[in-house]
């Protein structure tokens, strides 16, 4: 009974954020194009649909996915797992489980993200296969790995968000002068759709869970910047991986034009 009237709190609280939507859909297609709502039974259903997978998915993050990346990022990093004494020195090596699991996390959370596997799907569909999809996603979840084991790294020494956030930036700022003009936006895109339904909940919580468990470390100061790391790398990967695949083109016509005028 406690669930179910959690679950109706939920949904009241979702049926309100999304009305505004409503509204404007509503006012648009009334006011302003003047014309009626098109299937409109298809769409009461599709809304009421909405909702209710919304609240179910809340009340699963609330009750699964949170608590799960806390309990195994605490776990990993307690210092009876790592074989820390009270009183001895905080070493970064030691932590290696957890940049094991962070890298893990990140890979599999973004390659099931559903927002990348539409922009992957349509990328491949606009460029006419010349993109594969799956190659991004494997692509875009590297670089989300290899964010979340800094990302953790971070928070394991403590040192400050902006200067890797900063090196990052300036890294991105350089490839995107020298990338294939094509690639650049869709990089872009990719670091954006890294953080969305899946991987938010289990990075968030493992920030949070590791920053409350590594000594001198405050889950308010320090628990945070993992979603930023891990949509700032995706667009490093994607740049890099656009630049190694227009060099090695030009390698292999150089070879192939050296080799007919032989």
């Amino acid at each position: 009974m406690g669930l179910f009237m959690e679950f109706i709190e939920v949904l009241l609280y979702t049926f309100r954020d999304v009305l505004p939507i409503l509204l404007l859909i509503i006012i648009f297609q009334v006011a302003v194009l003047r014309q009626p709502i098109p299937h409109l039974k298809k769409v009461i259903l599709g809304g009421v649909y909405v909702v209710v997978g919304l609240s179910l998915f809340l009340i699963g993050l609330e009750k699964a996915l949170f608590p799960i990346g806390k309990i195994m990022a605490t776990q990993l990093s307690s210092p009876a797992f790592i074989g820390q004494t009270e009183n001895e020195v905080l070493n970064w090596r030691s932590y290696y489980w957890i940049y094991i699991f962070a890298a893990l996390i990140g890979f599999s959370t973004t390659i099931a993200e559903p927002s990348l596997i539409a922009v992957a799907i349509k990328a491949s569909e606009v460029s006419a296969g010349t993109i594969s999809h799956l190659g991004l996603r494997i692509i875009v979840a590297i670089g989300v790995a290899f964010a979340l084991v800094l990302g953790t790294f971070r928070i394991v020494t403590g040192t400050p968000l902006y200067i890797y956030i900063l090196a990052g930036y300036i890294v991105v700022i350089i490839q995107t002068i020298f990338a294939p003009k094509k690639l650049i936006a869709l990089a872009y895109d990719s670091g954006g759709v890294t953080t969305s339904t899946v991987t938010v909940p289990l990075v968030a919580a493992l920030g949070l869970g590791l920053s409350s468990v590594v000594p001198g470390r405050n889950p308010a100061t320090d628990g945070f910047g993992l979603i930023a790391f891990a949509s700032l790398f995706p667009i490093i990967t994607v740049l890099g991986y656009a630049q190694f695949m227009e060099l090695k083109i030009k390698l292999l016509k150089k070879i192939k034009t050296e080799n007919d005028a032989i």
